[in-house]
Protein backbone atom coordinates (compact mmCIF):
# COMPACT_ATOMS: atom_id res chain seq x y z
CA UNK A 1 0.00 0.00 0.00
CA UNK A 2 1.28 3.51 -0.52
CA UNK A 3 2.09 5.55 1.88
CA UNK A 4 0.94 9.05 1.99
CA UNK A 5 2.99 12.08 1.73
CA UNK A 6 4.82 13.98 4.86
CA UNK A 7 3.24 17.39 5.56
CA UNK A 8 4.77 20.24 7.13
CA UNK A 9 4.36 20.50 10.74
CA UNK A 10 2.37 23.09 12.38
CA UNK A 11 4.64 24.05 15.00
CA UNK A 12 5.15 27.72 13.79
CA UNK A 13 8.81 28.10 11.75
CA UNK A 14 8.99 24.61 11.67
CA UNK A 15 11.03 22.95 9.36
CA UNK A 16 9.99 19.07 9.61
CA UNK A 17 7.89 17.16 7.88
CA UNK A 18 5.34 14.27 9.79
CA UNK A 19 4.34 11.19 8.77
CA UNK A 20 1.47 11.11 10.78
CA UNK A 21 -0.68 14.07 12.66
CA UNK A 22 0.05 17.42 12.62
CA UNK A 23 3.38 18.14 14.58
CA UNK A 24 6.49 16.62 14.12
CA UNK A 25 7.72 14.53 16.68
CA UNK A 26 10.12 17.16 18.41
CA UNK A 27 6.49 18.99 18.92
CA UNK A 28 3.96 16.58 19.46
CA UNK A 29 4.60 16.23 22.81
CA UNK A 30 4.38 20.20 23.71
CA UNK A 31 1.34 20.35 21.09
CA UNK A 32 -0.44 17.73 22.67
CA UNK A 33 -3.66 18.54 23.90
CA UNK A 34 -2.90 17.39 27.44
CA UNK A 35 -0.41 19.54 27.54
CA UNK A 36 -1.79 22.61 26.30
CA UNK A 37 -5.00 22.05 28.99
CA UNK A 38 -2.86 21.08 31.16
CA UNK A 39 -3.37 18.28 33.77
CA UNK A 40 -6.85 17.54 35.61
CA UNK A 41 -4.25 19.02 39.08
CA UNK A 42 -3.41 21.69 36.87
CA UNK A 43 -7.43 22.34 36.21
CA UNK A 44 -8.26 21.97 39.53
CA UNK A 45 -9.10 18.67 39.97
CA UNK A 46 -6.52 17.96 43.16
CA UNK A 47 -7.43 16.68 46.44
CA UNK A 48 -9.81 19.20 47.69
CA UNK A 49 -11.65 18.79 44.55
CA UNK A 50 -11.79 14.87 45.49
CA UNK A 51 -12.81 15.44 48.64
CA UNK A 52 -15.54 17.96 47.80
CA UNK A 53 -17.19 15.56 45.15
CA UNK A 54 -16.70 12.74 47.67
CA UNK A 55 -19.09 14.58 50.05
CA UNK A 56 -20.90 16.10 47.01
CA UNK A 57 -21.92 12.61 45.99
CA UNK A 58 -22.75 11.25 49.74
CA UNK A 59 -25.62 14.03 49.78
CA UNK A 60 -26.42 13.64 45.86
CA UNK A 61 -26.08 10.09 45.14
CA UNK A 62 -28.27 9.68 41.88
CA UNK A 63 -27.78 10.90 38.58
CA UNK A 64 -30.54 13.69 38.08
CA UNK A 65 -30.92 13.13 34.36
CA UNK A 66 -31.52 9.05 35.06
CA UNK A 67 -34.30 10.08 37.14
CA UNK A 68 -35.74 12.32 34.80
CA UNK A 69 -36.03 9.52 32.63
CA UNK A 70 -37.50 7.08 35.82
CA UNK A 71 -34.60 5.36 36.51
CA UNK A 72 -32.83 4.95 39.37
CA UNK A 73 -28.86 5.23 38.72
CA UNK A 74 -25.76 5.89 41.27
CA UNK A 75 -24.34 9.27 40.21
CA UNK A 76 -20.09 8.29 39.87
CA UNK A 77 -19.39 12.16 38.18
CA UNK A 78 -19.77 15.65 39.75
CA UNK A 79 -20.73 17.44 36.20
CA UNK A 80 -20.24 21.38 36.21
CA UNK A 81 -23.44 22.37 34.54
CA UNK A 82 -21.83 25.54 32.88
CA UNK A 83 -18.34 24.74 31.86
CA UNK A 84 -16.01 26.64 34.62
CA UNK A 85 -13.25 27.15 31.83
CA UNK A 86 -10.49 27.89 34.44
CA UNK A 87 -12.94 30.30 36.51
CA UNK A 88 -12.34 29.17 40.08
CA UNK A 89 -15.56 30.74 41.23
CA UNK A 90 -17.49 29.09 39.27
CA UNK A 91 -15.77 26.18 39.25
CA UNK A 92 -16.53 25.94 43.12
CA UNK A 93 -19.99 27.43 43.04
CA UNK A 94 -22.11 24.05 43.88
CA UNK A 95 -25.09 25.61 42.83
CA UNK A 96 -23.73 24.87 39.27
CA UNK A 97 -22.59 20.97 40.01
CA UNK A 98 -25.34 17.91 38.90
CA UNK A 99 -24.52 14.45 40.00
CA UNK A 100 -24.40 12.83 36.63
CA UNK A 101 -23.83 8.47 35.94
CA UNK A 102 -20.99 8.05 34.27
CA UNK A 103 -22.89 7.61 30.77
CA UNK A 104 -24.34 10.77 30.75
CA UNK A 105 -21.87 12.72 32.00
CA UNK A 106 -19.90 11.60 28.38
CA UNK A 107 -23.36 12.09 26.65
CA UNK A 108 -22.96 16.00 27.75
CA UNK A 109 -18.98 16.51 27.38
CA UNK A 110 -18.90 13.98 23.91
CA UNK A 111 -16.46 11.71 25.45
CA UNK A 112 -18.86 8.94 24.85
CA UNK A 113 -18.91 8.74 21.58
Amino acid sequence: MPRSPKRPCRFPGCPNLCEKGTYCEEHRKEWSPESLRGGAAARGYDSRWREARKLYLQRQPLCVKCLEEKKITPATVVDHIVPHRGDKNLFWDQSNWQPLCKEHHDKKTGNGL
